[in-house]
């Protein structure tokens, strides 16, 4: 994104696109800078323009370069700021993306996200303005961490408080580290892309209250954006602060778990879950007290610190049958159904995935979004939706999800090992005939009480809740019919 900052007041942001020549080229003219800016995390409203000036912001969304010219060619006119998509007034000195009537920014709940589009990534004086770098003293920090539950389940304290885990690293008699686990997670990338300060504000915290002298911000290889932007960040972070060190990992969906994250950093090229206890927290990195939080994590505490509250939100990132996938921050409170006004979907609801990789299915979009309402219901907290079209067939998305768990895991543990395979068998059965669903129920709930890493633990909740939900579809299958007439052998194709 591309923000331009006129003499006058005016500001011009440009989204997930470079200035026209003529916008450039007039932005010379009337002695503007231009700088750079990060993605709002909604590409369908992208190339996203934003036209400030005085309070007031004109959005037009997918901008083209025939529109970046006209918006050139009105620079000194009065009247830019009144024209686009949607228009929205707020504070002459906003330091985060305010409201405005486009999907994914229609309410008032992107505080996690609000640097994302609006801030320069990585110039410490705009995160600044924004009340960051402070300096909270330890006990402040604990008390933070003892009211927040960790995002993602790269987190080492997935769903769970995290002042435990953080007193253990402190009392640990080795020297503790701060590892920021970005692998494998769209909202995780988009942060560290777009508003890196944040997520090394939340580590840099941590790493205080637990007498860490060192960061590590691990993401996978094939995140250069993230990786080049966060590099710049940490190395323009005030003084003094732990040492930052970015390390890439295989781009294998595995490795974003907490305990392999850590054999990826170590430069383990066989990546196998470590048997717990004792946990990342007592030995950890090279055998050190570790704490490992995802960048979401981090952000938040971030932001609580800074605000004096806990953000009582959730980002959401919405894939699958969908014209563009998008990331939201929508209130706990809300539901599923708040988070898919973001998106178009390509057809009917049919329903949701809601949990990431392995998450479970629901048809319920009104489903609210906080963990214990999601656990409630069999479903997870990961923080990725894919959604499912009317004519989506449900037992060829169940089996290929757990034929990927099955040809993916680690291969430590014989309940995730040999679990997913016999999983991958009971779904391929019943194109067949065979439809056994206590067998199949049986073999999930083995697999989630008895594996030693969140990978096993999850990869049966795909199946075990297309059960429940979609019974008769998956009868009818074993009678010889796909009622949406679309599906293939799914354990077959990859």
């Amino acid at each position: 994104m591309t923000r331009i900052t006129a003499t006058d007041g005016t500001t011009i942001r440009i989204s997930s696109a470079g200035p026209s020549r003529a916008l450039r080229n007039r932005a010379t003219d009337v002695d503007a800078a231009v700088v750079e800016v990060g993605s709002t995390g909604l590409p369908a409203i992208e190339p996203l323009v934003a036209v400030t000036r005085a309070g007031e912001t004109a959005f037009h969304a997918r901008c083209s370069p025939m529109e970046m010219d006209a918006i050139a060619a009105s620079l000194d006119e009065e009247a830019v700021s009144t024209a686009g998509d949607a228009v929205a007034q707020h504070d002459p000195d906003a330091t985060r993306l305010p409201a405005v009537d486009l999907p994914g920014l229609r309410g008032s709940d992107r505080v996690i996200l609000g640097a994302c589009g609006w801030r320069r990534p990585t110039e410490p004086e705009d995160h600044e303005a924004a009340g960051g770098f402070t300096d909270p003293d330890a006990t402040a920090v604990l008390e933070a961490a003892a009211d927040l539950r960790g995002r993602g389940w790269g987190d080492l304290c997935h769903d769970e408080p995290l002042a435990a885990t953080w007193k253990t690293a402190r009392d640990a008699d080795d020297d503790p580290v701060v590892v920021v686990n970005a692998h494998g997670n769209t909202t995780d990338t988009l942060l560290l892309s777009s508003a890196p300060f944040e997520v090394l504000d939340g580590a840099v915290a941590a790493a205080r209250a637990v007498g860490a002298e060192s960061v590590v911000v691990y993401t996978s290889v094939d995140d250069d954006r993230a990786v080049e932007t966060v590099r710049e960040a940490a190395a323009n972070y005030p003084s003094p602060a732990p040492a930052v060190d970015v390390v890439t990992g295989p781009a294998e969906y595995r490795a974003a778990e907490p305990t392999m994250a850590l054999e990826a950093i170590e430069g383990n090229h066989r990546l196998e879950a470590r048997i717990r206890p004792p946990g990342p927290e007592s030995t950890g990195l090279h055998g050190r007290p570790t704490l490992v939080h995802t960048p979401r994590t981090l952000a938040h505490l971030a932001v609580s610190l800074r605000t004096g509250r806990q953000p009582d939100t959730r980002t959401v990132t919405l894939t699958g049958d969908v014209a563009d996938p998008a990331t939201v921050e929508v209130s706990e409170s809300e539901t599923l159904e708040t988070a898919l006004d973001a998106v178009d979907i390509d057809g009917e609801f049919k329903a949701a995935c809601v949990g990431g990789r392995f998450g479970g299915l629901t048809r319920d979009a009104d489903v609210a979004l906080d963990p214990a309402t999601l656990t409630e219901a069999g479903l997870g907290t990961e923080g990725t939706v894919h959604v499912l079209a009317e004519d989506r067939c449900v037992l060829e998305f169940v089996g290929k999800r757990t034929q990927f768990a099955a040809d993916e895991n680690c291969g430590r543990c014989v309940p995730c090992r040999e679990g997913t395979t016999q999983l991958a068998d009971l779904l391929r059965d019943i194109y067949d005939g065979e439809y056994a669903p206590g067998d199949i129920e049986e073999l999930a709930r083995v697999m989630d009480t008895s594996s030693i890493c969140a990978f096993g633990v999850q990869a049966g909740r795909p199946a075990r809740t297309a059960l429940t939900e979609f019974e008769s579809e998956l009868r009818a299958h074993a009678d010889g019919r796909c009622p949406t007439s679309s599906c293939l052998d799914a354990v077959e194709v990859t």
